[in-house]
C-alpha cells in the first residue's frame, strides 16, 4: 500500500474493538502534499467523507497513522529529560535577568531533531530486558512522535514555575525564608494540580473536531516540515531549512557578543533624548526608561515580548493601536495634567511611593508581614505612577472586553460546540486515536487527590495561607476551566485570572501579602496549566501519541522542570550579591519587582485601600475600566455586522488591543516600538511579497534568533560575568545610563 493512501476498510475497523486492530493499515506519511490529493484517488474519499471539517486542520495535520511507529523510546526519555533540565534551568536563570530570554518549543524542535538522527546511527540495536520489560537502545529511524513527545516535554515547562515567585518574595522583600521543602511542594503542587483536571476535560476539549486549539497547529506544521523528507522539486535549489537555522543561530550567537558585553549602548540607542539630555520631558519622552519615543533597539532580546515573527498582523495591529493609546496618548496626558500628583513619580515605574515621591518602605506598615492600620494611617497612603494605575485599569477593561468580545463573535459557535462535544461528534483524528489505551480516568483522580492534600499540607503546615482559601482558589481554577478552554479552543485568547483571583483574595483576606499571591497562583496557575496540558493532548490527537505515555512524559518533565526552577532560584538568590536590585545589574528581576509591587498594592494593602474609598485610596476610577471594557466591543460588532463588506471593521480585536498595555511594566515601551517594526517586515512584507520564502524560514529565523542569543548569552555569564570578568568602560559600555539618557527614570521635579 502507497504510504499516502489509507483504504477505507481500514477506517471502518477503527469502530471495531481496539485490540488487534494495530495492523488496520494506517501509515504516517513521511513527507505533506500540498494540494497533490488528486493524485490519490482513494485519499481524496477520504478527504471528503471523513476528514475533519475544519480548513485549517485539513491543510495541517496527515490523516494518516502508523500504531507501530516507536515513540515511547530510550532516545525520547533521554533527551526529553535532558531539553527539560536546560530549558528549566536557562529560563530560570534569564527569567531574574534584566532582559528575559525564553528558550520555547521551535528551538527544542530543532535542536532535538539532529541529535536524535545521530542517536538513531551510534547507538546498539540489541535488546535488553529490564523488569520484564524487553526494550532496544534503537528501535530503528529518529521518529516523529518521539520527536513531538521530546518537544512537549520541554514546552509543557517552557515557562518558569510561577509559585518561585513567592520563594523569591519571601526571602528578599519580607526576609521570611521558608525550607526548601516548602517551596518545592508549593511549587509542585501548583504546577501539577492544574495537569490532574485536565483529564476530566478530554471529552470536551480535546477530542470534538471544533475544539480546533490553533495554536497547535503552529507546531503540528513545525514537526512536519521537520520530518518533511522529500523535498518538493520547486524546493531542489534552495537551503536546506536545518542549514538555514543553523547558519542564522551562528549569526544571532557572533552579533550578540556586541550588545550584550562589547557594546551595550548599541541595544538601546535613545538618539533624540542625546539633543538635550538634561532636558527632563524629553528624557522622560524619548528614554528608554522613559516613553522610548523613537529609541531604537539593536537587541534582539528586547524584541521577544510582541514575538514579531509569530503573531498574526492584524494582531499586531490592534497591538500597535493599544499601545499608542495608552503609551502615547493616556500616559502623557495623565502625567502632565499631575493626575494622582504623578509628576512626584517617574513617568514609567514599577515601584511603589510614598506621596512625596520618596520609596514606600513596607517595613513601616507591616507587623509580621501583616498590614498594621495605624501604622499605614500614620505613614501615609501607598502611591504608583500614572501609568502603572492605567495598566490596571486597562487590564479590567481587557478581561470584560474579552468575555464581551468572545460572546458576541463567538458565542453561537461556542453554544454549538458545547452541543456536538456532548454528542461526541469525532473526526477522523479522534476516529485514529481509538487504536490507542486511553488513560484511565483514576489516574487523573488520583493524582488530584494527591496534589490537592500536599497543597492544604503546604499552605496550613507552612501558613502560606488558611484552608479555606485552598478551597476557594480551587473552585475560581475549576469553575473556569471550562468556560476559558472553550474560548481558547475556539479563538485562541485566553482570559487570565490573575486579577479575579487578587480581587477576591484582597478584600476576603486584606493585609496579607503572601497569602494573596499564593491564593493567586492557586487559582490563576492552576487553571492555565490545566489549559496547558489540554493543549498538549490535543497536538498530540493531531500527530498520534498514544495517550498513556503523553501523560506520563508530561507528568514526569514538570517535576523534574519544578526542581530544577527552584533550585536555580536558590542558587542565584543565595550567590549573587543586591540580586533584584539596581545595584545587582544584569540580575534587576524586572517581573519579581512587578510581582513584589503587586504582593502590596492586592495583598498588604489590599484593594479597598487602593482602588476602593478606605484611608485616602486615590484610584477608585481605574475600576471604571470593567465597565468600559464590556462596552467597547459592542458599537465594533454592531457596525461589523451592518457594514459587513469593510473589512477592517472585522479584525477589531478589543481584547488584543486592550491587552498591549498589560505586560508594562515590567517591559519597556521601546520594546514593542522595536518589535512591531520586525513585525511589520517579516509579518506584512515579507509575507506578502515574498511569501514562499517566508512559509519557508520564517518560524526558523524566530527560533534561530532565539537559539544564537540564549547561547551567547550563557557564554558571557559564565566564561565572562561569572568570573567577574567586566568589558573595559568607554563611551559604548558606560558607567551610567546606557541609553546616555540619565534622567528618563526620574520623576518631573527632579532638576539635571
Amino acid at each position: 500500500m502507497d504510504k499516502e493512501e489509507v483504504s477505507l476498510d481500514a477506517i471502518e475497523a477503527i469502530d471495531a474493538e481496539k485490540a488487534g486492530h494495530h495492523e488496520a493499515g494506517y501509515h504516517h506519511d513521511s513527507h505533506h502534499h500540498h494540494g497533490h490529493c488528486h493524485h490519490h484517488e482513494g485519499l481524496l474519499e477520504l478527504h471528503e467523507e471523513f476528514n475533519s471539517p475544519i480548513e485549517e486542520v485539513r491543510a495541517t495535520v496527515s490523516i494518516t497513522d502508523d500504531p507501530s511507529t516507536p515513540c515511547n523510546t530510550f532516545r525520547m526519555w533521554f533527551l526529553g529529560l535532558l531539553f527539560t533540565a536546560i530549558i528549566s534551568f536557562v529560563n530560570q536563570f534569564f527569567y531574574l535577568r534584566q532582559t528575559t530570554i525564553s528558550i520555547g518549543y521551535s528551538v527544542v524542535a530543532l535542536v532535538s531533531l539532529p541529535i536524535g538522527h545521530f542517536m538513531a546511527r551510534v547507538l546498539p540495536t540489541r535488546k535488553f530486558s529490564l523488569f520484564g520489560f524487553v526494550f532496544s537502545l534503537n528501535p530503528g529511524p529518529f521518529s516523529i512522535k518521539e520527536h513531538v513527545l521530546i518537544g512537549t516535554m520541554t514546552a509543557c515547562n517552557s515557562g518558569t514555575a510561577y509559585a518561585v515567585d513567592i520563594i523569591i518574595l519571601q526571602k528578599l522583600f519580607y526576609n521570611d525564608e521558608k525550607p526548601f521543602i516548602a517551596g518545592l511542594l508549593l511549587v509542585l503542587t501548583t504546577q501539577i494540580t492544574g495537569f490532574a483536571l485536565a483529564g476530566s476535560l478530554r471529552n470536551v476539549l480535546v477530542r470534538p473536531a471544533r475544539m480546533i486549539w490553533p495554536s497547535t497547529l503552529v507546531y503540528t506544521s513545525l514537526f512536519r516540515s521537520l520530518h518533511h523528507v522529500i523535498e518538493e522539486p520547486h524546493d531542489a535549489h534552495r537551503m536546506s531549512r536545518m542549514r538555514y537555522f543553523l547558519l542564522v543561530t551562528l549569526g544571532s550567537f557572533v552579533w550578540y557578543w556586541i550588545p550584550g558585553y562589547i557594546f551595550p549602548t548599541i541595544g538601546v540607542l535613545s538618539w533624540i533624548c542625546w539633543i538635550n539630555p538634561d532636558n527632563i520631558v524629553l528624557s522622560q519622552l524619548t528614554g528608554s526608561n522613559g516613553l522610548g519615543i523613537g529609541t531604537i533597539a539593536l537587541d534582539w532580546s528586547a524584541f521577544s515580548i510582541v514575538g514579531p515573527l509569530v503573531t498574526p498582523w492584524f494582531a499586531q495591529v490592534n497591538i500597535l493601536i493599544g499601545f499608542v493609546l495608552v503609551v502615547y496618548v493616556m500616559a502623557p496626558w495623565a502625567y502632565y495634567t499631575d493626575l494622582w500628583h504623578s509628576k512626584n513619580y517617574p513617568i514609567l515605574s514599577a515601584h511603589l511611593f510614598q506621596e512625596n515621591g520618596s520609596a514606600y518602605n513596607k517595613n513601616m506598615i507591616l507587623t509580621e508581614n501583616v498590614l498594621d492600620q495605624k501604622k499605614y494611617v500614620d505613614y501615609g497612603p501607598m502611591r504608583m505612577d500614572s501609568f502603572f494605575a492605567l495598566t490596571y485599569g486597562v487590564g479590567f477593561a481587557g478581561l470584560t472586553a474579552t468575555v464581551v468580545h468572545v460572546l458576541l463573535y463567538n458565542g453561537k459557535e461556542i453554544v454549538q460546540h458545547w452541543r456536538e462535544s456532548r454528542n461526541e461528534t469525532e473526526d477522523i483524528h479522534s476516529r485514529l486515536m481509538r487504536v490507542y489505551p486511553e488513560v484511565p480516568q483514576w489516574w487523573f483522580g488520583a493524582l488530584f487527590v494527591v496534589t490537592l492534600t500536599l497543597s492544604f499540607v503546604t499552605c496550613i503546615v507552612w501558613e502560606y495561607m488558611p484552608w479555606w482559601a485552598v478551597i476557594i482558589a480551587m473552585a475560581i481554577a475549576i469553575f473556569f476551566v471550562l468556560p476559558v478552554g472553550i474560548v481558547q479552543a475556539v479563538t485562541n485568547q485566553q482570559p487570565g485570572l490573575n486579577i479575579i483571583t487578587e480581587y477576591v483574595i484582597g478584600y476576603l483576606l486584606p493585609g496579607h501579602a503572601i497569602a494573596n499571591v499564593t491564593f493567586k497562583t492557586y487559582g490563576y496557575i492552576v487553571n492555565v496549566q490545566a489549559l496547558t496540558f489540554v493543549a498538549d493532548l490535543k497536538l498530540g490527537q493531531y500527530l498520534k501519541i498514544p495517550p498513556r505515555i503523553m501523560f506520563m512524559a508530561q507528568l514526569v518533565s514538570t517535576f523534574i522542570a519544578c526542581i530544577i526552577n527552584l533550585t536555580t532560584a536558590t542558587w542565584l538568590i543565595n550567590t549573587r550579591p543586591k540580586i533584584c536590585t539596581e545595584a545587582g545589574y544584569p540580575f534587576t528581576c524586572r517581573n519579581t519587582n512587578t510581582f513584589y509591587s503587586a504582593s502590596i498594592i492586592w495583598g498588604a494593602i489590599g484593594p479597598a485601600r487602593v482602588f476602593g474609598n478606605k484611608d485616602g485610596a486615590l484610584y477608585a476610577p481605574v475600576q471604571w475600566g470593567f465597565l468600559a471594557g464590556a462596552l467597547l466591543p459592542v458599537p465594533f460588532w454592531l457596525a461589523a455586522r451592518k457594514w459587513s463588506n469593510v473589512r477592517w471593521l472585522q479584525l477589531v480585536h478589543w481584547p488584543v488591543l486592550l491587552g498591549a498595555a498589560s505586560n508594562m511594566p515590567p517591559y519597556l515601551p521601546y520594546m514593542y516600538t522595536n518589535g512591531l517594526v520586525v513585525g511589520f517586515i517579516f509579518m506584512f512584507l515579507i509575507r506578502r511579497y515574498r511569501y514562499c520564502w517566508w512559509s519557508r524560514y520564517n518560524y526558523l529565523t524566530a527560533a534561530a534568533m532565539d537559539s544564537g542569543l540564549a547561547i551567547s548569552s550563557l557564554v558571557i555569564y559564565f566564561a565572562l560575568q561569572n568570573q567577574e570578568t567586566v568589558f573595559p568602560t568607554w563611551w559604548g559600555n558606560p558607567d551610567g545610563a546606557l541609553d546616555y539618557c540619565p534622567l528618563g527614570g526620574s520623576n518631573y521635579w527632579k532638576t539635571a
